[in-house]
């Protein structure tokens, strides 16, 4: 079946054309040392409607709440074994905002560990919440928001609606600790570009001069740029402010062409172009068709009725097509040559890639 220009290119097929345009500072780059930081928790969430954990399987659950139990006071007799079917272990995390303050709240994710079903309804009790140091940062404790929905039956029956054992908590974490942080420390602002280039930097540097009326930036590397800021906090608050919203002119992308391998989706950058190259294209069509024969056994033979598979294949090998590229041929040239001969996004990666083979595609070509 032959593709038409919206079909091949509307769903499966994105180009990107990035034409020049003045971006901000703050929507290009990150100033260094200003991050967020990875949270990490363990905790009980209760309350949950026979959808917990089941403690056979899943034994540190009973351990926890033992544990739990005992600093609370209460005492759980070692012979007995609870079936608890409303507790469920989970893991808690989160991410601290950068110049997050005691007393604070941050939204946090709760993940089942064990073999709950569901999380819907439950409750997270008082969990702490580490960083990679060790050290305790936030207390986590809240009602579990669940998009998700699981419901089975009593013969193995079960419908699931996008991931039950997955829930937030907006604002289920208060900040206990402050995370130290070198921006109020004096000395230069390093810009930290998203992407690496040359071009960005030295414009970044340039822009940032420009207005300002004085030297005080200079692009390090290809990725950041040294700015001389104040040392008092309060001028460096403000500076800071006025160069975040500095426009800069980023450069242009390299010629590249990006292929997703699971899904066929091909993003072609606007200065792709290849060299002078003949390419021959041919449709092959493989149809595999199973009609299953039941064998039945001659009367008083003793013999079992028996379902054969019987396979037929069929292969097609519809009309080649060849068509040449000349010299310099740029995106639109390379999309209306593999559009005309009714090309699938499957067989564009196969000609970018025989094309880079034989070094006629003037881009880079990645493959994920």
């Amino acid at each position: 079946m032959k593709h038409s220009l919206p079909q091949l290119f509307g769903c499966l097929l994105a180009l990107a054309a990035v034409s020049a345009r003045a971006e901000r500072v703050k929507d290009l780059a990150d100033i260094a040392g200003v991050r967020s930081n990875a949270l990490i928790g363990y905790g009980l969430v209760v309350g949950l409607n026979g959808t917990g954990d089941q403690t056979t399987q899943a034994p540190f659950t009973v351990q926890s709440l033992e544990s739990m139990l005992r600093q609370l006071g209460v005492t759980v007799p070692t012979s007995t074994n609870p079936q608890l079917k409303n507790v469920a272990a989970v893991s808690v995390h989160a991410e601290l905002p950068a110049f997050a303050k005691l007393g604070q709240t941050i939204d946090i994710t709760v993940s089942s560990i064990g073999n709950a079903s569901s999380l819907r309804g439950g409750s997270l009790l008082m969990s702490p919440m580490k960083g990679a140091d060790g050290q305790v940062y936030a207390l986590a404790q809240g009602n579990i928001i669940v998009g998700g929905l699981g419901v089975s039956g009593k013969d193995g029956s079960r419908v699931s609606v996008n991931i039950p054992t997955v829930g937030r908590i907006p604002n289920g974490a208060s900040v206990e600790r402050d995370v130290p942080n070198t921006f109020a420390a004096g000395g230069d602002l390093l810009l930290n570009l998203h992407a690496y280039d040359f071009t960005t930097a030295a414009h970044t540097a340039d822009a940032i001069n420009k207005s300002l009326g004085a030297p005080v930036a200079r692009a390090v590397d290809a990725v950041t740029v040294s700015v001389k800021a104040p040392a008092d906090p309060n001028d460096r608050v403000d500076f800071l402010a006025n160069v975040e919203n500095i426009e800069v002119t980023p450069g242009d992308a390299p010629a590249r062409v990006i292929v997703n391998s699971r899904t066929g989706t091909v993003v072609i950058s606007s200065h792709v172009e290849v060299r002078p190259a003949a390419v021959a294209h041919g449709n092959l069509t493989v149809t595999i068709t199973e009609r299953p024969r039941v064998s039945q056994p001659n009367a008083f033979s003793k013999g079992t009725t028996q379902v054969v598979p019987t396979s037929t294949i069929d292969i097609k090998e519809g009309s080649g097509h060849m068509f040449v590229f000349p010299a310099g041929a740029d995106l639109d040239e390379i999309v209306r040559a593999v559009n005309q001969v009714g090309a699938s996004p499957g067989d564009l990666v196969a000609i970018l890639e025989a094309l880079k083979e034989a070094g006629a595609l003037r881009a880079e070509l990645v493959v994920i």
